[in-house]
């Protein structure tokens, strides 16, 4: 195997949306490593497998909704746990719940995650994911049946398990995720996650207490129904990945399905909203 890489380093605007489409359709060509930077994304192919046309396929690259640039250069090798120690960081919450890589330290936070970065996700992420861990600290989710529904890293189904609820499932649509959850969930010891590669269309028949879906927005309103159908008398549903502008519309859309609103956490314009079932 080549030690030869090619990088490419993309300049994005909006970054935190377009680094997350750019991630995804890149990764369904021979680019293999993904490092979030402050201006967009550093994206790796080993260069036995470059070709001149390699981004011809990027649709993003066209769509002007987007203004994303990059240059790209020939490297003999990459650290990668010198890039990802540049560019990973550890999550904090309230100094109750420490996400970290292994290259970070150990705190005394009660409780302590460890995730493999293979690759680094979009700051978006991280601002979801710390109020959803704040959501998941003040809920009691003993034995409760969870949901982590987009799971991305498993943060959130490793998160429960610690908080003693079983059984979990994990589900995400992107394989990388999949893999990489079932990688994570091992890492901390779980034994009571199981993941699943796919969307929706595999929560027919299931029956959970507590739902965790930190996606987007549309695949939300797109999948609210079937979220509320597998969701148990007085279960819970946290909702995330998107801005304050659409709480209103995730909202009216809960409150039609017989939804109640009880809580709403905001970090940098980002939104986590918890639901009950009555």
């Amino acid at each position: 195997m080549s030690n030869i890489y090619i990088g490419y380093y993309f300049t994005i605007e909006p970054r935190e949306l377009g680094s997350e489409i750019l991630l995804a359709e890149l990764g369904e060509t021979a680019f293999e490593s993904f490092v979030e930077t402050e201006t967009g994304l550093a994206a790796y192919v080993q260069k036995d497998l470059w070709n001149e046309n390699i981004l011809e396929d990027i649709y993003i690259l066209n769509n002007e909704e987007f203004k994303i640039s990059y240059t790209f250069e020939e490297i003999e090798q990459v650290n990668w746990n010198e890039e990802w120690e540049k560019n990973f960081e550890a999550i904090d919450v309230d100094g109750k719940c420490h996400v970290r890589a292994p290259f970070h330290e150990k705190t005394n936070a009660e409780f302590d995650i460890v995730i493999e970065p293979k690759m680094s996700f979009g700051t978006g992420h991280h601002e979801t994911t710390h109020m959803m861990i704040q959501h998941l600290l003040e809920t009691d989710v003993t034995d409760k049946k969870t949901l982590d529904m987009g799971c991305g890293t498993a943060i959130l189904a490793i998160l429960a398990e610690m908080k003693g609820a079983k059984p979990i499932d994990a589900i995400d649509i992107d394989n990388w995720c999949y893999l990489n959850s079932i990688e994570n969930a091992a890492r901390n010891n779980c034994e009571n996650i199981s993941v699943y590669e796919g969307d929706a269309s595999l929560l027919k028949g299931k029956e959970y207490d507590v739902i965790i879906a930190n996606i987007n927005r549309n695949i939300l309103l797109n999948d609210m129904q079937q979220y509320v159908d597998c969701l148990n008398e007085n279960g819970i549903l946290f909702l995330s990945g998107f801005y304050t502008e659409d709480i209103s519309v995730i909202d009216s859309c809960c409150t039609e399905k017989g939804l109640t609103y009880v809580k709403k956490f905001e970090r940098n314009n980002w939104v986590a909203l918890k639901y009950v079932k009555q």
